[in-house]
């Protein structure tokens, strides 16, 4: 089915705010059921985060491997509309199997049933700007398609940076880009909600002894993921400083989680074994190379994570129990870590020459404000509340709204796709009931 809006059905069994993996998957369960299902998302690709990854843990994975077959069964399923670029506005509940919802559809300046993707528009775009979807490790052009394996596989005109010189228009052979594309609201009629609106890394400007957005070659492990994916920027592991390939590596664990001065103490659940994952993988990509992981406790929780763990000390990783005070640059761009080492009981110092910040998971603020009759309840961490978190998690403070994924609290792939199975079982069970 094509992405583009059926305009004359407005109704919808199910509306799915979010369509990262778990989004994804409870539309597909709700779709397979036989319920029509609106899945809308405020970026320009289905897949959300995950697709952007290299490979998951502990099974190492190809993660866009895992992500593409199901992007592309959300994509052509008859039951299932998606709205991408768009954003949800306020919610009413009617009555018990009936709420109203306003989606204002972004304007993308491209019909993307007639672009063929060819990026002839990149090419005559003369704007360049970073990349949001490389989170920042390189440029793109104002008119430029997501990335590689988005879907729908076409391009989208950045017009907050856009000159309107008609450079993509001239060079477009289908003539699908249309500067006169407007913001489209449309209300809907829905009988159950599921929101998977996932979660946000914390932003480590905010712990400026970190010197992340200061120097050049602090990054986030997000970007790193960048540099491991198949997708990624360089053809190598490079480092942003000055294009080195990087001989001495850190990873600084629990940045922005289990830390009450920053508003966040809650352990995000998936930086330890995300930093064990990319360290696998560095070791991999950089066999020479010395990987350091700087932490307060490893938690390998889950099915494999202890073995995955023990794994990655095999290979030659080093772990460091210490929490970093500060980081400090050296002329050459090299960063001196001042930390205290927990089993000497001393400070010291070590220098590296880039440094991967684990940031931790907070909740994507927000969808509370959206219900105007009714009240969603959050819990005391912001995330969604759970009303049953034992006997039925994916119900909430709304009879009839159901939440799935990281949008309840941190969790790894598996547990959201879980989640996801159980939201979409009680909406359809709510579907039931109310028919």
């Amino acid at each position: 089915m094509s992405m583009d809006v059926q305009k004359k059905n407005m109704n919808y069994d199910a509306l799915v705010i979010g369509a990262g993996i778990a989004g994804g998957e409870a539309a597909l369960n709700l779709a397979n059921t036989g319920y029509k299902v609106l899945l809308v998302d405020k970026e320009l690709s289905v897949g959300g985060k995950m697709i952007m990854l290299s490979k998951v843990f502990p099974t190492l994975d190809c993660a866009a491997c895992i992500t593409t077959p199901k992007v592309s069964e959300i994509s052509r399923h008859p039951n299932i509309t998606v709205f991408i670029g768009s954003e949800v506005g306020r919610i009413n509940k009617l009555s018990e199997n009936e709420f109203t919802a306003q989606v204002t559809r972004k304007p993308r300046y491209v019909h993307v049933e007639d672009c063929t993707a060819c990026q002839l528009c990149e090419k005559a775009c003369p704007v360049n700007v970073r990349d949001q979807y490389q989170f920042g490790l390189i440029g793109r052009k104002a008119a430029f398609i997501p990335f590689s394996i988005c879907s729908p596989k076409a391009a989208a005109i950045d017009i907050d940076n856009c000159t309107l010189c008609g450079a993509c228009e001239r060079a477009c052979p289908t003539n699908c880009i249309d500067f006169t594309m407007e913001p489209e609201t449309l209300e809907l009629h829905v009988k159950t909600i599921v929101i998977a609106t996932g979660f946000n890394l914390f932003d480590p400007m905010n712990m400026p002894r970190y010197g992340y957005g200061q120097y050049k070659n602090v990054i986030t492990a997000l970007q790193m993921e960048r540099e491991l994916a198949p997708t990624r920027p360089f053809n190598t592991i490079l480092r942003p400083g000055d294009g080195k390939v990087p001989d001495r590596l850190a990873y600084v664990l629990c940045v922005g989680s289990r830390d009450a001065s920053v508003g966040n103490p809650i352990c995000s659940q998936i930086c330890c074994m995300y930093s064990i994952k990319q360290a696998q993988l560095l070791m991999g990509a950089l066999p020479m190379a010395d990987v350091t992981i700087y932490y307060i406790n490893i938690r390998s929780f889950g099915k494999g994570f202890e073995e995955f763990y023990q794994q990655a000390k095999g290979m030659g990783v080093n772990f460091v129990k210490g929490k970093i005070g500060k980081i400090s640059e050296k002329e050459n761009g090299n960063l001196m870590l001042r930390y205290e080492d927990i089993n000497e009981g001393k400070l010291k110092e070590t220098e590296h020459d880039l440094v991967i910040l684990s940031t931790g998971v907070l909740p994507n603020a927000g969808i509370d404000r959206l219900f105007e009759n009714e009240k969603l309840s959050l819990d005391s961490f912001s995330f969604i509340g759970q009303s049953d978190m034992l006997a039925s998690p994916a119900k909430t403070s709304i009879e009839g709204v159901f939440v799935a994924g990281t949008a309840t609290g941190p969790m790894d792939i598996p547990d959201s796709i879980l989640s996801a199975g159980a939201a979409s079982s009680e909406a359809i069970s709510y579907l039931i009931q109310h028919a």
